[in-house]
This record gives C-alpha cells, structure tokens and sequence, in this order.
C-alpha cells in the first residue's frame, strides 16, 4: 500500500511534499494508518485531534492516544476540547452536522494562525461509497453523486483510492495500535446502518462491487465536470449582474430543453431544491418569490431577480438621539440645523419636536402607509410604488424611517407630510443619506 499510496501523491498531489500539513486524527484505524503512512514518505505535518466529549473517558482517552502517537512518530501535537451539547443547543442540528462544523472551524484557524497550508483527513473508498448511498437516499442531483472530492480548496483526502480492507490489511501487516471508536458500532445514525448492514451484502453479492463503484464515480466526476463548463458559458449568457443582484430573461430560460434540468444546473448553487417551484416562477404573477437559505428569487414581469438575503434585511435599527449618524444599514448623517438649504431626494428636514425618539430604520411591508408629502389625506405604500412605477426588487429593497410606528421618511423617494417644516417649527432636524 505504501508505494501505491506514494505514486498517487506524486500524481496527484505533488505539491503537498513542499507544504506543511495538519492531519486530523481522531486515533482510529483510517487516520492513524494514514499518519504512519506519511511519516514514512517524511512529510512535513502534525497531528490535530479534536475532543467532542461525548464518550466520557473514551473521549479523553482518544485523545491522550493521539498524543501519545505524536510523540511516537515526532510531530506537532494540536488539540481541543469542545462542549458540543452546549453547541448544539446553541447552533441546531444533528450531533454530526454540529462536530463536523466545529472540527472545520478550528481546522481553518490553525492554518491562518500556525502557518500550516492543508489539512489532510483520512477519508477512503468506503466512505466514499457510504456517502453516495446516503445521498442516492436522500435524492440527489449529480453533484451529490460524484461523492466526497479528493480536494474542497485547503481540505485533502489522499485516501480516497484506497479501500478500507486494505487499510486493515496495511495496519495488521506493519503491527499499527489504533483506537476503536464504540460508537461505531451502533445503527443509531444512517451511516452506520449502511456500513454494517448494506455495504456488506452489496460487496458479497458482487466482490468487485467497490472498484466498480470507484470507476463509475470516475466517469460522474467526468460529466459533472463537463456540466460545470456548460453552466459558466449558459450563466454568461443568462446572467445579468448588477451590483449585488443578479438579472435573468424569463423568455431566455423558457427556451431550455429540458427545463427543469438547466433550471438545476443554473440554480442549484444558489441553495433552490424545489425545483417544481422554480418552474412555475417562470409562469407566475408578478411578485411571486422562493427562497432558498440564502438566496431570494424574485418574479418581476420579464425578469427573475436572484438577490442574496442579507441579515440587516430582517432586522431593524433604532436611532436613539437627534445628535446621531449611522453606517448600517444605511449611512444616515442626522444633524440640528436653523434653516432649511440644499434639498434633493436623499435629504429630509422635519420638524424635530414631531418626532418621537427612538427613530427605527426597517423595511417596508405589506398594509404600510404614509401621508405623501404635498397630498391629502393617507396612501398604502405598495399604491404608492405602483403609482411611480418602482420595480419589485426596488420595493424589496425600500427601508423606512420611523417615528412612533408612523412613517416620517420613505427613504429616497417622499417624506410625510405630517412631519413637514413650517412657519411654526421651532426645531429643524436635517437628515442625509449618503447613498
């Protein structure tokens, strides 16, 4: 196995003999194989191990194992001990998703604080394997399919040819201790359950089932590959970026066969899955919108708006004092002055003692009104933007400010006229939006 996995290093990762490396080492089979592997080759690396507490003494005993073997094969020694109960509680989600995320956080510090250039995980064909079924479970596209990639930017996985048989083989041949992680042995999690119970019945069934696994996942990496050229020249083409937004030509996309396969390819980096709902985006009223976790796309008549979702979106911001400014969301210059000067759209003057402090910046929304500046009597703010002819990302991006849940300033556009400066106003405040 050594000079099989020598030769697919210097063809495939030639770089990582001029680099030091962080090998993340959990103390089992697959990452302490991999440490003696690269001590042999006289690579420059040291050993990181992370302690989720989640075993009592196994936890601490692992980790006192991975030391132990830092010490045996005289490289650096990193480790951290997480309270992941605690994290979950604070982040959400399954135990597995919470650890891998802390694991690769800290992973991503000690390469920027310890001068370290990639992390190696001991990742190999088997896992490869239990990930595609997982997948393939769950549904996925092609993407999901091509399975664990031998490199994802400063992350590498050089086991990923190797089978777990011939690491077990390689370890039993060289006399090499590891730990046995107990919960491994459990069918509690879905991986699990497709390592001890499916993966053993399909390579019995076919003894060449895993090699003939690796050379289909080969000819997927291929075409997902050759997808990836086409969806770059199909979205410099489609896509329209202005600023942060980007444009897309409803009719131009109608014209794809099939549809809801190019609607995948364009789309699915964005964060969309319901791709039924894509679909119909193309065919619905104006306004109509799907959101992914991160992304936003919107209908407007000819176009599809795909905008991300940003946090100050949701929020909303109050402004204590008259003696005040702001960066965020927007920068707001707010001042005391005597008279009234220069005017232009992104200038207010409102008489100071109408206003009730704290002011709230925030976004518009649905049953909104103000009283326009120069009219009688009220008008809905979604009347107001039909009526200027102000497009659907334009109201999406719209803030507001606010005076005792009454709108003073449709920023940009019309103040209100309730808080109007006139001959009896004592006390002028100046606003500015330096847009």
């Amino acid at each position: 196995m050594l000079a099989n996995f020598k030769s697919h290093i210097e063809l495939t990762f030639p770089f990582l003999k001029e680099t030091k490396l962080l090998l993340a080492c959990s103390g089992g089979l697959d990452s302490v194989v991999l440490s003696y592997l690269l001590r042999e080759l006289n690579f420059d690396f040291a050993l990181v191990h992370c302690n989720f507490n989640l075993r009592g003494d196994e936890s601490n005993q692992d980790m006192e194992f991975v030391e132990k073997l830092a010490v045996q094969l005289m490289v650096p020694f990193y480790s951290k001990s997480f309270d992941t109960e605690y994290e979950m509680q604070q982040r959400g989600g399954s135990v597995q998703m919470v650890a891998r995320n802390l694991r690769y956080e800290w992973f991503q510090d000690l390469l920027k604080t310890e001068g370290y250039e990639y992390v190696i995980t001991a990742h190999h064909a088997d896992d490869a394997l239990e990930t595609f079924l997982i997948n393939l479970s769950r549904g996925t596209g092609i993407d999901g399919l091509t399975g664990i990639p031998h490199q994802n930017e400063k992350i590498i996985r050089p086991l990923l040819p190797f089978s777990q048989s011939e690491i077990v083989q390689y370890a039993s041949s060289n006399e090499i201790k590891w730990r046995e992680d107990s919960s491994n042995a459990s069918t509690k999690y879905l991986r699990n359950q497709i390592r001890h119970k499916i993966v053993p019945e399909l390579k019995e069934t076919n003894t060449n089932f895993l090699n003939n696994f690796l050379s289909t996942q080969d000819k997927l990496l291929d075409s997902s590959s050759i997808l990836d050229d086409v969806k770059v020249k199909l979205q410099k083409d489609l896509f329209l970026k202005e600023d942060d937004k980007i444009k897309v030509h409803i009719e131009k996309l109608n014209k794809l066969r099939p549809l809801r396969a190019y609607l995948h390819l364009l789309f699915n980096e964005f964060g969309f899955t319901a791709w039924k709902d894509v679909q119909h985006l193309l065919q619905a009223s104006s306004g109509k919108e799907i959101v992914s976790e991160d992304f936003r796309l919107l209908k407007d008549r000819k176009h599809l708006f795909l905008t991300p979702i940003r946090n100050e979106d949701l929020k909303s911001y109050l402004i204590p004092s008259f003696a005040n400014s702001t960066e965020i969301p927007l920068k707001l210059e707010i001042e005391e002055v005597s008279s009234l000067s220069e005017t232009g759209k992104n200038i207010l003057y409102a008489d100071m003692e109408k206003l009730k402090l704290p002011l709230l910046l925030r976004k518009w929304k649905n049953g909104d009104y103000f009283y326009p500046l120069g009219m009688n009597g009220k008008k809905k703010l979604s009347k107001y933007f039909k009526d200027e002819k102000v497009n659907l990302l334009a109201k999406n991006e719209q803030w507001l400010l606010s005076s005792n849940e009454n709108i003073v300033w449709v920023i940009g556009r019309r103040a209100d006229e309730r808080f109007k400066v006139t001959p009896k106003t004592k006390r002028i405040v100046k606003i500015t939006w330096h847009s």
